[in-house]
């Protein structure tokens, strides 16, 4: 007898079922995003001491920050009836309504810090204002808040966290050694003091005082204390000033020359309104301004302050508050390039050879203080050394010990009488930028017929005749594509033929539009050939041979990045045609040709650098020459 099989379908799974999430889980949970390691704690902490308008803040780590982060200030300090309410989720003294969050003036807001650290911590808080005879300390762990009890202490706050991710494990094993985290915790308290030159910074590790900045200093003085005196002279002031009541911004700052620049973008610093932050918007127009000044892949070293009116920009978009967004990027983006790019165009951005060991300064040197208006303004009236010199003298007592926004427009409108925004009349002008001095050439040497040797009023320079050439050409034809005429070509009697994919065939199309402003005719005439029916002039009367040009010009439109309606690969291209058509090493010149290079030296703009970044000259100043010598 068989047995008989029988259908028994699975019955459907239960739905699940949506429960609360306690309060500790949603504090952990949040956690994630506020607390990322050691170094997110002492960001959130400081923060907070700057809110409460400290002017010293103490920051002590021991095994760097994973065993014990002590942030404390003098700040106004928390009152004891206060203190339970410190550690509880969403509970801020800085925001009360939801109009508050269009116009944030604070550097933290959300209230959810304390309560995320002390989820994952054992944290506790001592803290006494001014009005009280004591001071009043409470802990926190996990969710357990200890009453408020009497302490000893000073006004301010001195908030402790120990043991961080003790309950957390998972989160605690991808933490990275004592050294790494320390370094990070350097990186935050680095940053935020660069920000707030008025706020002395101690930071101690492992018992070891590593930074001492004192109160007071000028935005100047804290940029150089913390990139290094040795670098003073290779840093330029720029300044930007555009100021109206819904867009305006005010933005000075510290720019590199481009022999700083860096393989890695940390020292790169932007700073809104004293917040640290990482924006797109200003990224790239630090890196268009530099464009051309330094080699692909590096990056310059740039410190901008920012301040801008709370209501113009958004603060709310990123849970540790380093990404923000601008109602007018556009006019960001246009004041930060070209008020970098104008810093660097009047500096001499020549490189100096050195001595072993240090730097040497170039004689007679001087910074530039640039004074430009973003584009299409007034530049706000003003310019010069005002604006800088002002922005310098920064006033203990605003909040977090900056320069506030409306402080700055005050400061600005009070160096002279503002027009109207309407029907501008003839403004002063502003005080006329730091040029380089004439470079007179009396003589000239090429040295294996590849470097030319001169000499100027601060010593000897040595020029590389294929990267200056180089951006010579790039400038002339960037200046007849700008002026709307595409490049002069000449036709070939019989069509060149070039070998090409099938895949750069199909692209011709699209290449069109930037091959006719080039002065480039192709067809396709088989299946595997491109004919080449017309071919920029210059090229030919440089000996350019197009079959080559062309099969590298295919070969890049192929590469990832290359588009042919923007800007970035038409310079790319251009920048291509003028290393080819440039005197190479090895060319010998005449006397009269040498001179007329190193004039046109003087006449170009970035004449520094060639397209690619590299410096086309160098020079060994007198100082350096008496040193070697013996005389100095």
């Amino acid at each position: 007898m068989s047995a008989v099989a029988t259908d028994n379908p699975a019955s459907p799974a239960p739905s699940p079922t949506i429960r609360r999430l306690p309060p500790l889980l949603v504090n952990q949970i949040a956690a994630g995003e506020v607390v990322e390691r050691p170094a997110s704690v002492v960001k959130e902490l400081v923060d907070n001491a700057l809110d409460a308008g400290a002017t010293r803040i103490t920051v002590e780590l021991e095994a760097g920050g994973i065993e014990l982060v002590r942030i404390t200030d003098d700040g106004c300090g928390i009152a004891a009836a206060d203190l339970p309410l410190a550690p509880a989720p969403h509970a801020t003294s800085k925001i009360a309504a939801p109009e508050d969050l269009d116009r944030i003036a604070t550097m933290g807001f959300r209230g959810e810090a304390l309560a995320s650290i002390a989820s994952v911590s054992r944290l506790s808080i001592r803290s006494r204002t001014a009005a009280e005879v004591g001071a009043h300390e409470i802990s926190a762990e996990g969710e357990t808040i200890s009453p408020v009890r009497p302490a000893a202490g000073p006004v301010g706050t001195c908030v402790t966290v120990r043991n961080l991710f003790f309950n957390t494990p998972a989160r605690r094993k991808f933490l990275r050694t004592p050294t790494t985290e320390g370094g990070h915790c350097r990186d935050i308290v680095e940053s935020l003091a660069m920000a707030h030159p008025a706020v002395g910074f101690t930071l101690i590790a492992d018992g070891r005082t590593v930074l001492d900045l004192p109160p007071n200093q000028s935005p100047r003085e804290r940029i150089i204390a913390i990139l290094g005196k040795e670098l003073e002279p290779q840093l330029i002031e720029v300044h930007a000033d555009h100021l109206d009541d819904a867009r305006g911004l005010a933005l000075w700052g510290m720019a590199g020359l481009p022999a700083l620049a860096r393989a890695t973008a940390k020292g790169q610093w932007a700073f809104l309104n004293g917040r640290p932050i990482r924006d797109k918007t200003v990224q790239h127009a630090i890196r268009e301004a530099y464009r051309g000044l330094i080699e692909p892949g590096r990056y310059p070293t740039v410190v901008l302050l920012i301040e801008m009116s709370p209501a113009a920009v958004d603060v709310n978009v990123h849970p540790q508050k380093l990404e923000v967004r601008f109602r007018d990027q556009s006019m960001v983006h246009s004041a930060v390039l070209r008020s970098v790019r104008e810093a660097l165009r009047a500096a001499d951005l020549t490189p100096v050879i050195t001595s072993p060991g240090g730097y040497v300064p170039r004689a007679g040197e001087e910074r530039a203080i640039i004074g430009v208006g973003t584009a299409g303004g007034s530049g706000g009236g003003v310019g010069g050394r005002g604006f800088a010199e002002h922005f310098n003298r920064v006033q203990p007592g605003e909040v977090g010990g900056r320069l506030s926004y409306s402080a700055i427009r005050e400061a600005v409108e009070g160096l002279g009488p503002a027009a109207p925004q309407a029907a501008l009349p003839p403004q002063p002008q502003a005080e006329p930028v730091i040029a380089p001095p004439p470079r007179p050439v009396d003589r000239v040497l090429q040295v294996h017929n590849s470097f030319v040797v001169t000499q100027d009023e601060q010593g000897i320079v040595i020029v590389d005749q294929h990267a200056l050439h180089e951006r010579v050409m790039f400038e002339e034809l960037i200046a007849r594509i700008a002026g709307g005429k595409g490049l002069e070509s000449q036709r070939l009697l019989a069509p060149a033929t070039v070998e090409a994919t099938a895949q750069q065939i199909d692209r011709l199309d699209d290449l069109a539009p930037l091959l006719t402003r080039l002065g480039i005719e192709l067809t396709p005439s088989g299946p595997r050939t491109i004919a080449v029916h017309a071919f920029p002039t210059f090229l030919f009367d440089r000996g350019v041979e197009p079959e080559g040009f062309i099969r590298e010009l295919l070969e890049k439109a192929e590469s990832d990045g290359f588009s042919p309606t923007s800007e970035e690969t038409l310079h790319e291209v251009l920048d291509m045609m003028a290393c080819k058509a440039a005197v190479k090493a090895g060319d010998r010149m005449t006397e009269a040709e040498l001179l007329e290079l190193l004039k046109l030296r003087d006449t170009v703009e970035r004449s520094s650098n060639c397209p690619h970044g590299r410096p086309t000259s160098i020079r060994l100043t007198i100082r350096e020459l008496e040193k070697r010598f013996g005389r100095a």
